[in-house]
């Protein structure tokens, strides 16, 4: 698959060969939203439990008299009532550990950037060099390209360091190096805008 490489400027600047067996294969439904609940749940954090009446190590000894002593009837010290007793429906401990099979996340993966690809919703821009680490002048580039309501652009190993400055003010537009590509990121985003050595890394993730 050929695709138009542009500059900052919206000008052409050649093609590049997209690997089909990562950006042309057909995507299924199922596949990424297992991907992408598996992300959510691994984003989740696991709650700390809270001592019960059954957890707390206070004496179970009888407190007081059953009748006579003009106090309410209590079995222990456990109880919730009494400082240094259990909590009454404390938080319990919920793992939030799901695990997917790296076959399947490279799957979802590929899947993502197809759908991308196959929906004209894919750009490929020869690098992210600006003139000027300004958002003023960013803007105005990035008005003469169709990047959409929302962007993500991954660049390659590291970002581009101007650009990264210029767009930290502009909501529409988010960052990854391209280790950090993920199915839930390029999905949320109207636009996929890849360098060409974000090209190159995803192709090498996978061939790797």
């Amino acid at each position: 698959m050929k695709v138009p490489v542009q500059t900052l400027s919206a000008d052409a600047s050649g093609e590049i060969e997209l690997n089909d067996a990562v950006f042309g294969i057909e995507p299924r439904a199922d596949i990424l939203h297992r991907v992408v609940t598996w992300q959510l749940e691994k984003r989740r954090g696991t709650a700390r439990a809270a001592r019960e009446r059954s957890d707390v190590a206070r004496t179970g000894k009888k407190y007081g008299r059953q009748k006579g002593g003009g106090t309410a009837r209590h079995g222990d010290r456990r109880a919730p009532i009494f400082v240094g007793g259990g909590k009454a429906h404390g938080p319990r401990v919920r793992d939030f550990d799901p695990s997917l099979n790296k076959k399947v996340r490279a799957l979802g993966l590929k899947m993502a950037l197809s759908a991308k690809a196959r929906d004209g919703k894919l750009l490929v821009m020869e690098n992210l060099d600006v003139s000027e680490a300004k958002t003023k002048v960013l803007k105005e580039q990035l008005a003469g390209l169709n990047f959409g309501k929302t962007a993500l652009v991954i660049d390659g190993d590291a970002l581009n360091v101007g650009f990264a400055k210029a767009a930290s003010n502009l909501r529409e537009i988010d960052l990854l190096p391209a280790v950090g590509a993920n199915v839930y990121d390029i999905l949320k985003h109207d636009t996929l805008v890849l360098t060409r050595a974000a090209v190159e890394k995803l192709e090498a993730r996978f061939n790797g």
